[in-house]
């Protein structure tokens, strides 16, 4: 990358960290999650519990949250202890933009190379820095900076193990999605997804080290590490409301359509098992293509649809889905071209037009919507659904001309 590129990229990181500055010079409220973190971290070194509380003492005033996350987590950010509650802000925040573009610059690496080089438009540093910038429009990209959120890092994590460290044989491969899931737990449909793959092995390292890690908080704090497990894990209360429209899960949908019903979550869980089949089938129909990314997207997207809780701001994934999505609107035809633009378009418009921040929300006023709001509600999940049906109609339009002869593609 050249030197004028390489400072481009590094100022947006630099401005959050001088914002960060600044927010603790002038006592701003930034990064209600980060705060958080820290206070989780600064808890830990201090030998208080963790889970006891709703609360924790080192949380400012308006970041009054409960810790949610595995103990690991708390261990892993020690490092924000040290600093003011805005400077951790900008340092997560600058991490978190890094981390994007880390992401970008794999998926590119990621993409099929034709005719033994990369098409025009992907240079990768030039590509790298306009969709760095570009994306910071996405608005789960921007609320997880906001919020001081690290879903950006962990997906950075997932991304260069799943399609750099592994894919190349490493003996470390399976490391960073098994600390990534002992950050938060979602990462670990991850391990299903390298076994699936034929990485057995990549797997079994995953599970070891996310098992690894909770042993050693177990020697460290084996109070918090067992309430955590045997109690706040399974504590909903804690999360927030599922019928929140931030939810853009099929557990937050079913809640949200049938009033809270008691059968809501096992309907969800339910209709997850049913669509596990057909997107284990289309995860390995990309990844027998040599099409590592798609495959990798198949699995975080439904993982996002049939976790109990997929916040807006957990949606990070739509970068590399649109890195694939602006990749193929080249290879077509103008008679066709319409329709890869459509889907480009389509998913741009859901990720930037703030729509679940539009509709009216909170006080349970998503148990009372219009049947139009209910659609526009569940926008971020109508985009994978809606990707997949694309996907499954093109199929069997082929299978149906073809008749029953094997196809190359999807």
């Amino acid at each position: 990358m050249r030197p004028r590129s390489m400072l481009l990229l590094v100022a947006v990181p630099t401005l959050a960290v001088l914002a960060g500055v600044l927010g603790w010079l002038f006592d701003w409220h930034l990064g209600v999650d980060s705060a958080v973190y820290r206070a989780g971290a600064v808890i830990l070194l201090n030998g208080d519990p963790l889970y006891e509380s709703t609360t924790l003492w080192p949380e400012p005033f308006w970041a009054l949250l409960p810790f949610t996350y595995p103990p690991t987590a708390a261990l892993l950010f020690v490092p924000l202890a040290v600093l003011p509650v805005q400077v951790a802000w900008g340092v997560l925040a600058a991490l978190s933009v890094l981390a994007m573009a880390l992401v970008i610059r794999v998926a590119i690496s990621a993409l099929p190379v034709r005719s033994g080089e990369l098409p025009r438009w992907a240079s990768p540093a030039r590509t790298t820095l306009i969709f760095s910038v570009v994306f910071l429009a996405l608005e789960p990209v921007w609320r997880t900076i906001f919020l001081g959120q690290i879903n950006l890092l962990l997906m950075a994590l997932i991304v260069l193990d799943v399609l750099v460290v592994s894919a190349r044989g490493s003996r470390f491969g399976g490391v960073l999605v098994g600390i990534a899931a002992a950050v938060k737990l979602t990462p670990l449909i991850f391990v299903p997804h390298l076994l699936f793959t034929g990485r057995w092995r990549e797997a079994l390292r995953a599970l070891a080290t996310f098992f690894a890690l909770q042993g050693l908080m177990l020697l460290l704090i084996p109070g918090d590490t067992i309430r955590f497990w045997t109690h706040t894990v399974s504590d909903q209360g804690r999360i927030g409301p599922m019928h929140w429209a931030g939810n853009q899960s099929l557990n937050g949908l079913l809640n949200r359509v049938t009033d809270l019903a008691p059968w809501a979550s096992g309907a969800a869980l339910a209709i997850g098992a049913v669509l596990a089949p057909p997107a284990i089938w289309l995860m390995l129909r990309f990844h027998r293509r040599g099409q590592a990314l798609p495959a990798l997207l198949v699995t975080a997207f439904y993982g996002l649809l049939v976790s109990p809780v997929s916040w807006s701001h957990h949606w990070v994934w739509a970068v590399p889905l649109l890195v694939v999505l602006v990749s193929r609107l080249p290879e077509t035809t103008p008679a066709t071209a319409w329709r890869r633009w459509l889907a480009a378009g389509a998913v741009v418009v859901v990720f930037v037009s703030c729509v679940l921040l539009a509709l009216p929300n909170g006080r349970n006023v998503e148990l009372h919507w219009a049947f139009w709001e209910y659609v526009l509600g569940s926008a971020y999940l109508l985009v994978p659904v809606g990707l997949a049906a694309v996907l499954a109609g093109r199929w069997l339009l082929r299978r149906w001309r073809a008749g029953t002869r094997p196809l190359a593609r999807v």
